[in-house]
């Protein structure tokens, strides 16, 4: 398909002009303008860039792109990467923010899923928008079996916190880094989060609240997306694909 036709779709189904984010989102390097493969990254690093062009790919969608904050200088490491784009004519399409709360495809949506929590509402307000997800258990839940039940679907969580009660009635989920987000948690009837990763500036926060937190590993919430995102668009367009998986341990 085009390459434009693309672009406006995912524009208007993530609402990629209208939430705000750290840097620009959307088309981030254009490239050729037909698109029939697809290769999708959580992080638009070298070795997502090798596999994407290895497979043939005409875009390489991720949810962290390469720009980020201000106008950037295309000079050194930063430079090479994004000449790599342009000289083999590859597209980048990156969605942050916007695919963290999607409320069907997005990271915290797949948590979800996959967890089998029930969204309830929306928490954790960036710019006007919430991002976070407060869920509720279908059925009788214990945080033992929320723990034993995200490591058989997502993976072995980098770290549980268990200080809130045994049995999860509320639980906040946001992938990762939103631990700053714990108290807004409990203040809003959690007893339980999920997220990526913490910050030293909260290690003590979960005792000190009372609450429950696994942290799943930043990358590993965040890999769900844009594979959901890619099966929707196989589905709609006829569009192959490839999960290219760079594990970070964090």
């Amino acid at each position: 398909m085009k390459r434009d036709e693309l672009v406006q779709y995912l524009d208007e189904l993530l609402e990629i002009r209208l939430i705000p984010d750290y840097g620009p989102q959307g088309l981030q390097i254009e490239g050729r303008d037909k698109v029939n493969k697809l290769a999708v990254a959580v992080d638009a690093a070298h070795p997502a860039i090798d596999r994407a062009l290895e497979i043939g790919a005409d875009m390489l969608i991720v949810h962290h792109g390469v720009f980020w904050g201000g106008p950037k200088r295309i000079a050194g490491a930063f430079g090479r990467k994004v000449r790599r784009f342009i000289q083999a004519d590859l597209n980048l399409y990156a969605a942050h923010l916007a695919l963290d709360c999607h409320p069907t495809l997005g990271n915290n949506a797949e948590l979800c899923r996959l967890l089998e929590l029930e969204a309830a509402d929306a928490y954790f307000n960036y710019k006007g928008r919430d991002i976070g997800v407060i869920a509720e258990p279908i059925g009788l839940l214990t945080f033992e079996e929320l723990v034993q039940r995200f490591g058989e679907t997502i993976g072995p969580p980098l770290r549980v916190d268990a200080f809130g009660p045994a049995r999860v009635r509320r639980v906040a989920v946001c992938s990762g880094n939103a631990i700053r987000s714990l108290e807004e948690a409990h203040e809003r009837g959690c007893d339980a989060m999920i997220t990526g990763e913490t910050d030293y500036t909260m290690v003590h926060m979960p005792a000190e609240l009372g609450m429950n937190v696994i942290y799943g590993g930043h990358y590993a919430t965040e890999t769900l997306g844009v594979q959901a995102l890619a099966r929707h668009l196989e589905a709609r367009f006829g569009l192959s694909w490839e999960f290219i998986d760079i594990p970070v341990n964090q």
